[in-house]
Formats: structure tokens, C-alpha cells, sequence
């Protein structure tokens, strides 16, 4: 192996695995490939909010299947430290990897600081199904309001759950739920845009679910939503809140970004770093979080990558495009949205699916790669 250009990849969600497709798709086994990851399954977390409302279950895959098949070296292992002077980084079991290239996709950290809310995770999943849904599907429970906090957050799992819902519980024989939504956010999903936040403002009144914009909750007590600055008191039976992204604040990684966020140019490159560290995914000081996005930044990476090892191709910039399928609980909407300059997003959305992989995150190699492993 000595002298084969060295990639480690640290991470194992999907800007990690998108950055090892990508790699084997312009360098095939040119390039060697470790990657560090400490979880035994990837886990497709968009569809963790079916589990939510006891509409079916999650995607998983077994890590050492994934690596095997792409010819990488797995190490069940967390990173700790990059040494970017002596191309190496460090993990939590005293390893010590050395790199020609270095990308960093491990993700953010996810926070639930609301008191007296229950977070939404993966792991909730199924505790919100049992605890909160199956609740007010019986009539036991009469209201539920959805808190999307400030910050860094995936707002689109917030949508889905009021929406799918609304539409699990409605004909349930028993009082529909009174549902509640407070957001930051001046509409609706307003990373996608007005035209995306028009269409789902329409299916949440269609929903009958009350949407607080531009406000912040307090939850004082159980049982006991405050809603500034529209000084609305309300008091759900249960409040379900997301929870905030922070970044890993790596040592080593000069610069950390506001929270921990690691700062990236247009190629995904890590400043001060020799040229050799990338990052993708929600790590990154990038505002948006969305599995899209890490995808995006995955394959700008990879191809500056590529070029290092000397594989040439073609200079990719990062363009952000955010492509997302909403969950409604009925047909679903498919969103999609454009960075315009400074400007904001410019978003279009559609009933059927406008790319060729009806999925809810869209990643050019990720997303053909699992559904060929779940045709099987």
C-alpha cells in the first residue's frame, strides 16, 4: 500500500458515505479509503419521523456491509484531534491515521435545552409514536404543540410530524387533536423559500394546525407553553420540541466557526490546513442543514480529492441547491430551492418528484447506491 494516495473519511452518516462513493466514482481503487466511524449502522434518519407517528420504520445498514462492498477500511472508532501539520488525525482509542486527504463529515452534535419537552431524535422516534401520537389518536390527549427552538435546527421534520399527524389522528373516532407549531422562522419552512412556505402554510391550515412565525417558546412548566413576542399562553398535554445543531468544535481544526462549526471555502476545503482537510455535512458553518447539502459538499470535496491524487476532472464549486421531500401524511411535496446570490432562495415545488430518485434526501451517488441494496 505504501505510496497509494491515502483518503480517511471521519464520519458515518450521509455526506460521509456520499464522499466514499463519490471518490470510488472518479478514482475507483487509485485512491485507498479508511473510514472512522463509531456507529455500528447507518442510520437514514429522514424517515425517522415515520417511526414518529407509528407509519412505518426506518432505513438501517450495517456499516461493515456499506464499507466492504466500496472497498473501504472500516475503524469503529471516533475522532478526537487533527494534526493537519503531520497529516494526521487521532481518535478516541489512541489511534493514530495519517492522510494525504482528509474529510471531515462526522456531523453536528444535537441538543434538546427545552425543559419539559420531549426532543425529537432517532432514538425518540419510536417514544413519541407510543407516548404522544398513540395519545391523542385514543383521545386520552387533547393537544400537542410542535417547538422549533432558535438556532442552528432541521425545521423539515417539524412540518412532517404536525401534518402526518394531523392526518393519523383525524377520523380517529375520537376529538381532534388541538395541534400547534411556534417557529423562529417568518413562514413556514422558509429556508425552501416563499413559494415553498406558501404551499405548506396551505396544508397546515388545511390541517387545522396553528402556526405562531417569527416566535420563540417557553416552556415554564410542564403543561405550560409561553409564545413571545404574541403573548399566546397555551397549555398542550404534550410538547415536542427539535433539537438545536452544534458544531464538534474539533481540536486542531483552526478557526472552529460560531458554535463549533468548521468554516469551509467554495471546494469544501478547511482553511489553514495545507489544502488537504474537506468538510461536509451539518459540521460545517454552512447555515442550512440538510442531508442534501452534505451531499453537495461531499461531492465538491470529493472531486478536489481527486485532484489531489492526481485524477484531474473538473473544478467544482459549491452550489447550494436544496431538494427535499415533505412528508404530509397524504401525497407528498417535493420542494426545491436555489441560493440566489445573497438574496435568499429562490424555491419551486412540485406533486411528483422532479429528479430521478423519489427519495428525502437527494444524493447523486447515496441514493442510487441504497435503493439498489434495497431492491435486492
Amino acid at each position: 500500500m505504501h505510496g497509494v494516495f491515502h483518503l480517511v473519511i471521519c464520519g458515518g452518516g450521509i455526506a460521509a458515505l456520499e464522499g466514499l462513493l463519490r471518490i470510488r466514482s472518479l478514482m475507483g481503487d487509485d485512491v485507498r479509503v479508511t473510514l472512522v466511524a463509531p456507529n455500528d449502522h447507518f442510520v437514514y434518519r429522514p424517515y425517522a419521523i415515520r417511526q414518529a407517528v407509528g407509519a412505518g420504520h426506518g432505513r438501517r445498514y450495517e456499516m461493515w456491509s456499506l464499507t466492504e462492498s466500496t472497498g473501504a477500511e472500516w475503524v469503529k472508532d471516533s475522532l478526537m484531534e487533527v494534526d493537519a501539520g503531520a497529516r494526521a488525525v487521532r481518535t478516541s482509542a489512541g489511534r493514530e491515521l495519517r492522510y494525504d486527504a482528509l474529510l471531515l463529515a462526522i456531523g453536528g452534535r444535537l441538543t434538546g435545552d427545552i425543559e419539559h419537552a420531549l426532543t425529537f431524535s432517532d432514538a425518540e422516534a419510536y417514544g413519541i409514536s407510543e407516548r404522544v401520537v398513540a395519545d391523542l389518536e385514543a383521545g386520552s390527549g387533547k393537544s400537542m404543540a410542535i417547538v422549533i427552538p432558535e438556532g442552528a435546527v432541521y425545521p423539515l421534520p417539524a412540518y412532517e410530524l404536525a401534518l402526518m399527524t394531523a392526518a393519523r389522528t383525524r377520523g380517529a373516532g375520537a376529538e381532534e387533536p388541538a395541534l400547534s407549531l411556534v417557529t423562529p422562522e417568518p413562514y413556514p419552512l422558509a429556508v425552501f423559500g416563499a413559494t415553498a412556505g406558501a404551499a405548506v402554510t396551505g396544508l397546515l391550515t388545511q390541517a387545522g394546525v396553528t402556526v405562531y412565525r417569527s416566535a420563540i417558546a417557553y416552556v415554564p412548566s410542564p403543561g405550560r407553553l409561553l409564545v413571545q413576542p404574541q403573548g399566546a399562553e397555551l397549555s398542550p398535554d404534550h410538547v415536542v420540541a427539535m433539537p438545536r445543531v452544534t458544531g464538534p468544535a474539533i481540536p486542531g481544526v483552526i478557526g472552529g466557526g460560531p458554535f463549533g462549526f468548521i468554516p469551509t471555502d467554495d471546494r469544501c476545503t478547511v482553511p489553514d490546513t495545507g489544502g488537504r482537510v474537506f468538510a461536509a455535512g451539518d459540521a460545517t458553518s454552512f447555515p442550512v442543514k440538510h442531508g442534501g447539502i452534505g451531499a453537495q459538499q461531499a461531492d465538491v470535496a470529493a472531486a478536489a480529492i481527486a485532484r489531489l491524487a492526481g485524477g484531474g476532472g473538473a473544478d467544482e464549486r459549491f452550489e447550494p441547491e436544496i431538494r427535499g421531500k415533505l412528508l404530509t401524511g397524504g401525497p407528498p411535496l417535493y420542494l426545491r430551492a436555489r441560493l440566489v446570490g445573497d438574496q435568499g432562495f429562490d424555491s419551486e415545488v412540485f406533486t411528483t418528484p422532479p429528479w430521478p430518485v423519489d427519495d428525502k434526501v437527494i444524493a447523486a451517488e447515496l441514493g442510487p447506491y441504497l435503493a439498489g441494496l434495497d431492491n435486492r
